[in-house]
């Protein structure tokens, strides 16, 4: 199964989500791919959309391989297994965090202005992202969302690798993909246009959504 776009892979999604969700949802987008996704998710869902920011902490030597992920709120978790496979330090892990905190922060501060953030006591949070790899930045957003004071916790995306989905299973209160593939090398593969999506995207579609409740 192949997505088109973004804009595609959301109404897909959508479509799958609109009987799983229950009443009063507010869609959290991961920035900046999950938020053309989510854009078409909170239109079905006719509910308001906001972004949670989570970065990935790369490898030192290959930061595209994820060894933990931060949030908002000071969320932070860590592979163990992956920071011992790779010889990271303890030092190294703190250098990628400085790096990773400082472009987190300046994210929210771009992406929400002074847009409030969406208050999510009791509500159920769907977490949108374009594809899910390893999980972790998933992961921490659930984190953020239930520190924050969701109810109830939904991920979903247009496609995500098995692994990945049988960890967030046992974090999010369910669990919601169009396409789990049975080999996943990178989210991409499953797109024809995967062009990275900008900030100003990102803020034009915040403010198209219109202000949330």
């Amino acid at each position: 199964m192949r997505f088109r776009d973004r804009t595609d892979a959301g109404r897909r999604l959508a479509r799958q989500l609109a009987d799983r969700v229950g009443d009063a949802p507010v869609v959290l987008a991961l920035p900046r791919g999950g938020v053309p996704v989510g854009f078409e998710v909170a239109r079905k869902l006719a509910a308001p959309l906001d972004v949670l920011v989570v970065r990935k902490l790369g490898l030192p030597e290959r930061p595209e391989l994820g060894m933990g992920a931060i949030g908002e709120a000071g969320i932070r978790l860590i592979n163990p297994v992956v920071v011992r496979l790779a010889h990271v330090s303890a030092d190294q892990i703190a250098a990628v965090e400085r790096s990773e905190r400082a472009e987190l922060d300046r994210r929210v501060r771009r992406f929400r202005r002074d847009r409030p953030r969406v208050d999510l006591a009791g509500r159920t949070a769907v977490i949108v992202d374009d594809g899910i790899a390893t999980g972790y930045t998933a992961l921490a957003a659930c984190e953020v969302a239930r520190g924050h004071g969701a109810g109830r916790v939904v991920v979903a995306a247009p496609v995500a690798s098995r692994d990945a989905l049988a960890d967030l299973a046992e974090r999010a209160d369910d669990v919601v993909c169009v396409h789990t593939p049975p080999a996943f090398r990178a989210i991409g593969e499953f797109y024809d246009d995967f062009r990275q999506t900008s900030d100003a995207e990102v803020v034009r579609l915040l403010e198209a959504a219109g202000p949330g409740l």
